[in-house]
């Protein structure tokens, strides 16, 4: 009874997710703005993230696990006009020591993995159109997405950027003086007549809104986060049936920037989480609710420090990391009645020039309890400690003009 009633005043509390992929946004996002300098020029940009991720988790959560290796996207750039820019490359993720690569969408999408293989790299082709109006624009074929899209970290992990495959659709972004809009949809899975595998898609919204104030430099807003997942349509032959699934966040946030050389900002974020399963039966639960509560301090020389703390009952994160969902991804069939899971890290980069960024980071989740319920339905206490995950990233981002037209 005391646990139950701890757990309900922490989800009353809310819970603060500061922007932690802070890191992220710096090594993994791109530009969206079109600038007058480059109408009518073609150029060359090579886009390159290589990275050394070693997740050590110990506990019932999930297994652990390391990422060597790097991801290259060359591509050509045309600009026409000054509100329209054309993008044609290749998207290559080449693990360090693989020779060969399953062809399927790069990130869970579970059951229907294909069985042919690409020798070498896992290769795909890379193409944007877009389009910008004023302070709305619109993309076809390839989005800017993962970092790009700023959604909350307990519902999409950092490592997103690292390996899944780029997103395809269309994406509509939106920037006003007070309201920040980014709305996509990202198709991971095309069907045929009769195929064998589920038509799968998802569609994100990010909200953000500045609130105003009288003190310029202590600023509020308003973070909305909502992630759809759609498996399944019309000439699906599967048993599988239709399935959506749904996570959503909302709440308030702080950032303070003193006038100190030392303490550059201070960020903080209170938010609601929750999941829904409208339909199919992936998950042994229809609605489920999470928060945390965290801060995060910036410094100077580029040095970050966070620190958070997260409770859920009958909660699944869609692209979170295994420390936000309660369902067991080391044990089939186990889940946690409920979870707490502190945690703390800190991290750091630094850019040289414009094109070139070198950071690292450090998470630790100190100690995570919850009650495990097995697949045969004995219940345990758990604990995991040391759940450490350290990474090391380089971006290489160099662009060059080939030609300027008249």
């Amino acid at each position: 009874m005391l646990k139950r009633t701890f757990f309900l005043l922490l989800v009353s509390f809310c819970c603060i997710t500061t922007e932690a992929q802070d890191l992220a946004y710096r090594m993994a996002a791109s530009n969206p703005h079109l600038s007058y300098d480059n109408t009518r020029t073609l150029g060359f940009e090579l886009d390159n993230i290589s990275f050394f991720k070693d997740n050590e988790f110990e506990g019932e959560q999930a297994h652990g696990y390391s990422l060597p290796g790097l991801w290259l996207q060359p591509k050509l750039n045309y600009q026409p006009l000054d509100a329209i820019r054309l993008e044609l490359g290749l998207h290559a993720l080449i693990f360090s020591g693989a020779n060969k690569y399953p062809c399927y969408v790069y990130h869970d999408i579970g059951r229907w993995k294909g069985n042919q293989y690409q020798s070498g790299a896992h290769l795909l082709p890379f193409f944007r159109a877009q389009a910008q109006l004023k302070r709305v624009t619109f993309v076809l074929g390839n989005l800017y997405g993962g970092a790009n899209h700023r959604v909350m970290e307990p519902l999409m992990n950092p490592e997103v950027n690292l390996t899944q495959d780029p997103e395809m659709g269309f994406q509509l972004l939106v920037e006003l003086p007070r309201w920040r809009l980014d709305a996509w949809l990202n198709w991971q899975s095309y069907i045929f007549k009769e195929d064998t595998h589920q038509e799968a898609f998802t569609v994100g919204l990010n909200q953000r809104v500045e609130l105003s104030g009288n003190d310029k430099s202590i600023k509020w807003y308003i973070p909305i986060d909502i992630l759809v997942q759609h498996r399944g349509g019309e000439q699906d032959t599967t048993s599988m049936g239709v399935q959506t699934i749904t996570n959503g966040g909302v709440g308030i946030g702080m950032q303070w920037a003193p006038r100190s050389r030392v303490l550059r900002r201070l960020t903080a974020e209170a938010a609601v989480l929750g999941c829904w399963q409208q339909s199919g039966k992936l998950w042994p639960f229809d609605i489920g609710v999470g928060g945390s509560v965290s801060v995060s301090a910036e410094f100077a020389y580029d040095f970050r420090a966070f620190a958070s703390f997260f409770a859920a009952r009958d909660f699944v994160s869609l692209y979170g990391a295994p420390f936000y969902t309660t369902l067991s991804q080391k044990e089939s069939g186990a889940r946690f009645s409920y979870l707490l899971t502190p945690h703390v890290g800190a991290e750091w980069h630094h850019t040289f020039a414009r094109d070139y960024t070198l950071g690292a980071k450090i998470d630790y989740y100190p100690l995570a309890a919850g009650q495990l319920t097995h697949i045969t339905g004995a219940k345990d206490p758990a604990a995991f400690s040391n759940n450490f995950s350290f990474g090391i990233y380089m971006r290489c981002n160099p662009r060059f003009l080939l030609k300027r037209f008249k």
